[in-house]
């Protein structure tokens, strides 16, 4: 199951993270956010032990949000040893998020 990241604990459990991390920022209210959802969800499942992979909801952490600059949802940051490795933007096939996982693992 995809993990909930908030602004309180994000340093702790992404930035110093030891493992590739993949950050959904998303909302309730938006449609693609729902649409990549159980890609997300999936990816959680597969890569369990390997990377961590979660969501973090924009509207109720706001903080996080605006210091990586998040003006479109969904957008997913990838994460490694405490930095942005990569980044997708908008709704994307499975396929692009295993490309960028595998590529930084």
């Amino acid at each position: 199951m995809a993990l909930e990241f908030t602004d309180a604990a994000f340093k702790k459990d992404v930035l110093e993270s030891d493992k590739l991390t993949v950050v959904d920022f998303w909302a309730e209210w938006c449609g693609p956010c729902r649409a990549i959802g159980p890609v997300i969800e999936d990816l959680s499942k597969e890569y369990a032990g390997k990377i961590q992979v979660g969501k973090l909801n924009v509207d109720h952490n706001p903080e996080v949000s605006i210091n990586y600059g998040i003006t479109s949802i969904p957008a997913i940051l990838f994460f490694k040893n405490g930095q942005v490795v990569d980044k997708l933007v908008g709704a994307q096939p499975k396929s692009n998020f295993v490309k960028k996982i595998e590529q930084h693992m």
